[in-house]
């Protein structure tokens, strides 16, 4: 394993200090980190069967399915027809088996009640409807998730989806979103759809690249924790003025910390009824709005984490984040190997 000295190191930006450098994971952890560690955590489908699927009606069954479930997608599955849901059920892990497990055209779709979900190591893509850049007569979702709890989305790519690539909704509690790639997209990251302010929700080590807004838009989250993230080049050929990183909406509690903003219109910003806490970043040409105010919360008070150096996000969640080739290898705890069965 690379630490994340070594490769600061490599990067010449000197030493860093033991307790700044996360090098004891790198984001290769098995187990859930944040919010969606708390109140007895999430595991997924640890403890039942483990199965391979490559098929849409087998992914449908085993999402589905009652009982806990360790699914693990194999090369690609392309969903029909056109922007299909995938009910996921709770107790469940989804897993890209190496770099090519892949949901084409179609989402993920945890109904309110879901709980214990985790969602690994995936390619969700095209789902984007030509033409249609504001998709504001389609819900074609990456993943779409209603009035769950516990939910770790870690390692996906998403790309080219319409409308949003995930869409944390509805007082969704305890969910942490790690080691992602958005990218190529108009809304990307949403939160909220509520008048009610529940949700806690960890953000770090995603990378936001060729996306318009919502990286993420939180309105009404309790406590959102944001930290070394990597936003870089966000594009609209349409309305190159108005493209925006996080934004705390309603009444959130944001707190933003060593993350790497380069090329951003409106790195982030603040409703006057939010609160927004930035601290350690490093922006790059970046334009628009720079908004705090208001004390938010002290992340530690929750949950131990951290942080890795703002110059070494770049290098960090460019090579880390997305899907990663060791991820599906492992045999979750609990499991036995000799259990597993191939649809």
């Amino acid at each position: 394993m690379i630490t994340v000295a070594a490769l600061v190191a490599s990067m010449g930006l000197g030493a860093v200090a033991p307790a700044e450098a996360a090098s004891e994971s790198v984001g290769r952890t098995d187990k859930a980190h944040g919010f969606a560690s708390l109140e007895g955590g999430t595991t997924g489908g640890a403890g039942g069967k483990v199965v391979t699927v490559t098929t849409q009606a087998d992914l449908e069954r085993y999402a589905a399915a009652e009982e806990p479930y360790v699914i693990r997608v194999a090369g690609t599955i392309k969903a029909e027809p056109f922007g299909a849901n995938v009910v996921v059920a709770s107790d469940k892990t989804i897993i890209g088996v190496g770099t090519t497990g892949e949901l084409v055209q179609g989402e993920l779709h945890l109904t309110p009640g879901t709980h214990n979900v985790i969602i690994r190591n995936l390619t969700i893509r095209d789902s984007y409807v030509e033409g249609d850049w504001d998709c504001k007569d389609t819900d074609f979702d990456g993943v779409q998730m209603d009035t769950v709890h516990h939910v770790w989305i870690d390692h996906n790519r998403f790309s080219r989806i319409c409308d949003g690539q995930l869409d944390i909704r509805k007082d969704s509690e305890y969910v942490t979103v790690s080691y992602n790639r958005f990218e190529n997209n108009n809304k990307t990251f949403g939160i909220g759809w509520t008048p009610n302010v529940k949700t806690q929700i960890t953000i770090d080590h995603n990378w936001f690249r060729g996306t318009k807004q919502r990286n993420p838009s939180a309105d009404n989250c309790a406590y959102a924790h944001l930290y070394n993230n990597y936003m870089t080049a966000q594009v609209d050929p349409g309305d190159p003025v108005w493209t925006y990183g996080n934004w705390s909406r309603g009444r959130t509690k944001m707190v933003i910390e060593n993350s790497y903003y380069e090329d951003v219109q409106h790195p982030y910003q603040a409703d006057a009824t939010a609160e927004l806490v930035q601290r350690g970043s490093i922006l790059k040409n970046t334009t628009g709005r720079h908004e705090t105010w208001g004390a938010a919360f002290d992340p530690r008070d929750f949950y131990a984490y951290r942080l890795d150096p703002a110059a070494a996000v770049p290098a960090l969640v460019s090579r880390f984040s997305g899907p990663q080739p060791h991820h599906s290898t492992a045999t979750p705890p609990s499991l036995d190997p000799e259990e597993e069965s191939r649809s």
